[in-house]
């Protein structure tokens, strides 16, 4: 047994070294191999459940916080542990629970207490919410906004809509003006969001577009407010334009520290040219993840509390899907829970909400493939995973060739999995600084929809601080 625990405490040294190197899923692969060795200790648990924290793999994690603190109820970084995986799920009074038991045993741990403290303000800000909805229709932000009697004053020198309108020239100033680090006046920032919503709440949820021969679109994952990242990729690969059409497909925010430079410059291309720039919704385009994750704390920084509410609304109105000439689906998750979902069950979605827990809506912005066949419990904790056979069976009932989606890391920007019939593109390279990733972009032309990828590497940005809550959640360190 002595020879078993020193086998396993090696593997565990192995996996810490592999941690701090930022290599996670080496790190996850020696987590596991301790765990084989030796499956009655707390800590080999406990730390892998932090490395899927780093993954997001936030379903995994929980489970392994609680099995930790099954073998060892006394054991404080499991309650961290399991604290922080419920709170990356929405589940803040699972969280709560778990921090006070953290501040009870250790009252002088000054971050706990703050955490603790954080995740009680989330759980009255709840109540609070719920004991004000009503059943009637929830008024519009954009109903208590008098846009026309706000002043833009004299001292401010920044860009501004020309008679309420965005322009090629607009969208070049403000693209240099956020490029210094400055503030769009408020007028101009809720002026795109009115004009924005108003534009995706007639698109149908799922978007349909054809591509003659002659034509190409890029195809854009997650770019989680790393700005200076995006106008790499228009250096790269052009600014938008008709000739030039772009798909962005979800997450533009969170995790990075300019979330508002992006969604704002996207939003604006979308106003400019509306039928050939297209966005779809990502599952950090929520509430709970904007909460969570950054964007929320960002907006009421350089903002209000105001106009978070109406960037919520606003989200709420991105489609989910966009179908390629009748060939090629693009949603941010992936695929369902259950097969016999159909097109037209997408084009009949409701998606004006915050995401259901279950269901194609979420689905279309939680799910990951697997390479097994059939489907899984999900990594995350939310929606589920889904095997070559479960993409094959839904390309074939809808006539469909492969599907593109987004939503995970990938060390080389984009991955082919599926026999080719499942395609991954991610943007966000370097992801939080930290991941050493590659971003891609996908250009699928007209004449053959075949995928073509280009690769790209992060470009120095300054350094700020993203306003994340979630950033000060994983500080706790291994043993």
């Amino acid at each position: 047994m002595a020879e078993e625990d020193k086998s396993a405490e090696l593997l565990k040294e192995k996996a810490n070294h592999y941690f701090k190197e930022k290599d996670y899923e080496n790190a996850i692969k020696y987590y596991t191999e301790a765990v084989e060795v030796n499956p009655s200790n707390a800590v080999y648990y406990s730390n892998r459940s932090l490395a899927y924290l780093r993954t997001e793999c936030y379903g995994y994690a929980l489970a392994d916080a609680t099995k930790a603190l099954e073998i060892d109820k006394n054991y404080i970084k499991g309650y961290y542990r399991r604290a922080t995986s419920n709170m990356a799920l929405g589940k803040f009074k699972a969280a709560l629970k778990d921090y006070e038991t953290v501040v009870r045993v250790r009252p002088n741990d000054k971050d706990a207490k703050m955490k603790y403290q954080e995740c009680n303000k989330i759980v009255k800000q709840k109540a609070f919410e719920r004991a004000i909805a009503s059943d009637e229709t929830k008024k519009s932000v954009v109903d208590s906004l008098d846009i026309e009697n706000m002043t833009i004053e004299d001292e401010y020198t920044g860009p501004k809509l020309e008679d309420g309108k965005v322009t090629s020239k607009f969208m070049k100033d403000m693209v240099e003006w956020f490029k210094d680090q400055k503030k769009l006046h408020r007028k101009c920032a809720y002026q795109i969001l009115i004009q924005v919503k108003d534009l995706l709440s007639k698109l149908p949820s799922m978007v349909e577009v054809t591509l003659k021969e002659t034509e190409m679109i890029t195809i854009c994952g997650d770019t989680h407010g790393q700005f200076y990242d995006l106008l790499n990729i228009f250096e790269l690969n052009g600014l938008p334009s008709p000739t030039n059409p772009y798909l962005f497909n979800g997450d533009f925010v969170d995790r990075g520290s300019f979330s508002l430079e992006v969604i704002l410059t996207l939003f604006g291309f979308k106003l400019l040219y509306p039928d050939c720039f297209h966005l779809l919704r990502g599952n950090h385009e929520t509430d709970n993840m904007n909460q969570m994750y950054g964007f929320e704390g960002e907006v009421k920084a350089k903002y209000t509390a105001q106009m978070f509410q109406l960037f919520s609304e606003v989200f709420q109105w991105l489609p989910l899907a966009q179908c390629i000439n009748s060939k090629v689906l693009v949603m941010h998750g992936g695929l369902f829970s259950e097969d016999g979902v159909t097109l037209d069950d997408l084009r009949k979605i409701e998606r004006n909400r915050q995401p259901p827990d279950s269901g194609p809506m979420c689905d279309l912005l939680w799910s990951d493939p697997q390479p097994q066949n059939g489907r899984s419990v999900s990594k995350r904790g939310v929606s589920c995973q889904f095997g070559p056979d479960v993409t094959e069976r839904f390309l074939e009932q809808n006539k469909l060739d492969f599907i593109i989606r987004s939503h995970e890391v990938k060390p080389e920007g984009y991955e082919v999995t599926h026999s080719g019939k499942c395609i991954t593109v991610f943007s966000a390279p370097n992801y939080c600084d930290q991941m050493g990733n590659k971003g891609a972009y996908i250009h699928l032309r007209g004449s053959d929809l075949k995928p073509e990828f280009h690769q790209f590497t992060a470009v120095p940005h300054p350094n700020v601080k993203p306003m994340a809550y979630a950033n000060s959640l994983m500080q706790m360190g291994m043993m």
